[in-house]
C-alpha cells in the first residue's frame, strides 16, 4: 500500500518557523517530482512547492517565495518543508503529495499521490 504521511505541524506564533516532513512507503518516489500544497479553511488547496526528482530544482508560490525551503532525501524516500517567518495567513492544512511525472509542476491533478494533511497554525 502506497502511503504519504506528513508531520511536524502544529501552533506556532507568527514569526516563528516549523518543517514539515513527509515520508513515503510502498514505493519509492525518487523519480518523481513532489510537491506541497495547503487548504485554508473556505478555501481551496492551493501550491506552495514543488521539487523535482533530483531535488535539483524546485519552484514556490510567491506568497511563500523566500520563507519557505523545500527539499527532499531519497534515501530516506522523504520530502521536508522549512517554514520561516511564518505568518497567520499560512494557517491550513498541509499537504504532501507526488506527481505522475518527474518534472515540476503547479497543477494539482497531476499529482497522482497524497498524504492526509498536516495542520499548521499561526497565531498573531
Amino acid at each position: 500500500q502506497v502511503r504519504l504521511v506528513e508531520s511536524g505541524g502544529g501552533l506556532v506564533q507568527a514569526g516563528g518557523s516549523l518543517r514539515l516532513s513527509c515520508a513515503a512507503s510502498g514505493r519509492t518516489f525518487s523519480s518523481n517530482a513532489m510537491g506541497w500544497f495547503r487548504q485554508a479553511p473556505g478555501k481551496e488547496r492551493e501550491f506552495v512547492a514543488v521539487i523535482n526528482w533530483s531535488g535539483g530544482n524546485t519552484y514556490y508560490a510567491d506568497s511563500v517565495k523566500g520563507r519557505f525551503i523545500i527539499s527532499r532525501d531519497n534515501a530516506k524516500n522523504t520530502m521536508y518543508l522549512q517554514m520561516n517567518r511564518l505568518k497567520p495567513e499560512d494557517t491550513a492544512i498541509y499537504y504532501c503529495a507526488a506527481d505522475r511525472g518527474a518534472g515540476i509542476t503547479t497543477v494539482i491533478s497531476s499529482y497522482g499521490y497524497w498524504g492526509q494533511g498536516t495542520q499548521v497554525t499561526v497565531s498573531s
